[in-house]
């Protein structure tokens, strides 16, 4: 049975995270300092003694889940787990970001900035009160997506986010998103919500954001990842340094296929996920998407202990 590591998205975030880590592992502040020194501002003040409405600002956000993640990694290492311990990693939306760079494929400093910039652009692509995103619960995607086609009545309303079998993200504009939640419920959903959201992601609304993290992309090196990396948007394993950094343009317009990724590593043998950095968001979903499957949170010095014991 083999092991995947896999690493979470935006929402994750907390006041505090990482901060164990960095104090009981120097490899872990030195990610911190890493990302404070390639962009140019003090970030680990603010993931660990500022305001949660100032670290959940998107381009804030993106780049600290990252740097979280990372000294998780580097804390694992330092007791003698590494990425080459695993046959694949995974990220959601953001968290591919962390996937490449825990893998080698991307540099620490390179990957801050991208995060920066990628979150700066996805803000910007839509006006504030102009677009939305909604989680429908207890709907299949093939309904969730019927769903937000009817809801779009000529704007835009697409899946974004396929998290498991119960649980699909619509993003667009705002009130086509609103209508998707009336039609969701007429549908059977158990529950339909706006999420709260800075900017309506994965979604054709981004393609402003996506020409952005295409020319960003276009000036880094990418190598092949230590191990493959499972796509966002295409749900299965990718090494090819060109082919990731095509993917990581379209995923700023494409969807997430958590699900199938998942699913996709599961039917690889996968049985035990690790979920490296901030919250346990990405396990409960495993849990729905894979029920035999076994998951640890790696986000604190005492689950590293544990990993150990």
């Amino acid at each position: 049975m083999s092991r995947a590591f896999v690493f979470p998205g935006q929402g994750a975030q907390t006041i505090g995270m990482g901060r164990a880590l960095a104090q009981a592992y120097p490899a872990a502040q030195a990610v911190f300092d890493e990302v404070d020194e390639a962009l140019g501002e003090k970030l680990s003040a603010l993931i660990w003694e500022g305001a949660i409405e100032d670290l959940t600002l998107t381009a804030n956000a993106q780049p600290a889940l990252m740097a979280t993640s990372l000294a998780a990694m580097r804390a694992l290492e330092a007791e003698g787990f590494g990425v080459s311990d695993a046959a694949f990693v995974a990220g959601h939306s953001l968290g591919e970001y962390s996937a490449l760079a825990a893998a080698g494929a991307l540099s620490v400093a390179d990957t801050a900035r991208l995060l920066r910039i990628r979150g700066r652009a996805m803000q910007e692509a839509v006006p504030v009160g102009q677009g939305a995103m909604a989680a429908l619960l207890g709907l299949d995607f093939a309904t969730a997506a019927e769903v937000a086609a009817d809801a779009a009545q000529g704007e835009v309303c697409q899946a974004a986010n396929d998290n498991d079998p119960a649980q699909v993200v619509v993003s667009g504009h705002r009130a086509a998103v609103e209508r998707a939640l009336d039609l969701a419920k007429a549908r059977g959903a158990k529950r339909a919500l706006l999420l709260p959201v800075s900017a309506p992601f994965h979604c054709a609304l981004m393609q402003p954001a996506a020409d952005v993290m295409a020319e960003a992309l276009a000036a880094v090196t990418i190598r092949a990842p230590r191990v493959p990396l499972v796509a966002n948007v295409r749900a299965e394993a990718v090494t090819d340094p060109d082919t990731i950094r095509a993917l990581l343009v379209e995923q700023v317009t494409g969807s997430v296929r958590w699900r199938e990724s998942v699913g996709w590593m599961a039917a690889q043998g996968v049985g035990v996920f690790w979920e490296i950095g901030a919250g346990k968001a990405l396990s409960g979903m495993i849990k729905r998407i894979a029920r035999e499957a076994e998951t640890r949170a790696v986000g604190t010095p005492e689950d590293i202990a544990a990993l150990k014991g």
